[in-house]
C-alpha cells in the first residue's frame, strides 16, 4: 500500500535564511519555487536524491516549534550519508553545531544530529550495507 515517503514539510521563520540552509549548506537542489499572495507565503519544493522532496513554506506569525523537551508529533528527519564524519566536518566548517557522533546500539551504524536555522532537529545517518 504505501511505497514510500514523498515529501517532508518544514515551516521556517526566515525564508531567505532557511533557503539558503536547505539549498547552498545542505546542497538540495530546487524543483519550483512559487509565492502565494493570499498566504503571504512562500513554497519552495526541494528535490532530494531518489525522489523524495522537501517542501519549504514560509508563513508569516507561526509559532515557535516546541523542542525541549521535545514535544509529541514528528522528532526529527534523517538523512542517509554515506560518511557521517565528512558530513559532520563540512557542517562544521559552515559554521553548523553537530552533536558528537554515536553508533546505533541495534545497527551498529553511525549517526549524529545537527538542526536548521529554526531549531528542526536533522539526523545524518550512515548507509546501510548493500
Amino acid at each position: 500500500m504505501l511505497k514510500s515517503i514523498h515529501h517532508a514539510a518544514i515551516i521556517c521563520s526566515d525564508y531567505k535564511k532557511s533557503k539558503d540552509f536547505y539549498t547552498s549548506i545542505l546542497g538540495l537542489e530546487v524543483i519550483a519555487e512559487n509565492y502565494r499572495q493570499e498566504r503571504d507565503s512562500f513554497k519552495l519544493d526541494l528535490k532530494l536524491p531518489y525522489g523524495g522532496q522537501i517542501e519549504l513554506f514560509s508563513f508569516p506569525n507561526s509559532p515557535a516549534r516546541p523542542s525541549f523537551p521535545e514535544a509529541l508529533g514528528l522528532r526529527h528527519l534523517a538523512f542517509v550519508v554515506e560518511s557521517v564524519e565528512s558530513v559532520k566536518d563540512y557542517l562544521l566548517s559552515k559554521g553548523i553545531d553537530v552533536e558528537p557522533i554515536r553508533v546505533d546500539e541495534y545497527t551498529n551504524k553511525k549517526f549524529t544530529f545537527f538542526q536548521d536555522p529554526d531549531g528542526l532537529p536533522l539526523e545524518l545517518y550512515e548507509q546501510a550495507d548493500g
